[in-house]
């Protein structure tokens, strides 16, 4: 996200995380950062794609960001790696999501060597942009999931999705689900949301996380 009356009114529902994509080639890319006062309940964010390990560093220390969302293909276990040791983060605590694009062939194996370096995985559908593509893949396939890093979910969800979440909730593919990412399911126009959807959303999935961009 990156409109500030947006944010603010966004606040008001209290997400456990709210993102700033820090990609150039994103349509939600943010260039100006939004000057919002963000409760320290609410961890901030950053996104970023296959970026050298110094940006990502000095964009986190900027903006005094919680997570990094690592959402390029080519972040190796190494990568993870030199941002886990947080040399010159000022931000120790700064937690790491890593991020996997999803569809029927993925090969859920690739996973295992990121658990020593990531705080969470993020699953999301593959396809044509990194991320925002607002598409959907099967969530059955989590049943192939055999690792226990908690993860988030992503890809396409939006306000219809409530009754397939929670019929998919109650599977063991589920199991170390701890939350959704939502995106463009829940926009009114590039990187703005509605709040209102989101509110429904949430009270209907009050357990959950939510990480909003």
């Amino acid at each position: 996200m990156r409109d500030a009356d947006n944010i603010s009114e966004l606040l008001k529902i209290q997400p456990d995380f709210i993102g700033f994509i820090f990609y150039e080639n994103s349509l939600r890319n943010v260039v100006d950062f939004p000057f919002v006062e963000i409760p320290k309940t609410i961890k901030k964010v950053g996104v970023f794609v296959s970026d050298w390990v110094g940006d990502v560093i000095e964009i986190a220390n900027k903006y005094e960001l919680d997570c990094v969302q690592l959402h390029g293909g080519t972040e190796t276990v190494g990568y993870c790696r030199e941002v886990r040791k947080r040399d010159g983060i000022i931000n120790k605590n700064i937690e790491i999501i890593k991020v996997f694009s999803v569809d029927d062939d993925f090969d859920f194996e690739v996973t295992k060597e990121f658990e020593e370096v990531c705080d969470y995985f993020l699953f999301d559908t593959k396809g044509k942009y990194h991320g925002g593509n607002g598409e959907k893949f099967s969530w059955k396939i989590l049943s192939n999931y055999s690792g226990t890093k908690p993860y988030l979910l992503s890809g396409g969800i939006s306000l219809t999705d409530v009754n397939s979440l929670n019929d998919f909730f109650k599977t063991e593919a589920s199991k170390y689900c701890i939350g959704l990412d939502v995106n463009s399911g829940f926009e009114i126009d590039i990187a703005l949301k509605n709040v209102e959807e989101l509110r429904n959303f949430k009270n209907n999935l009050s357990n959950l996380r939510i990480d909003e961009k």
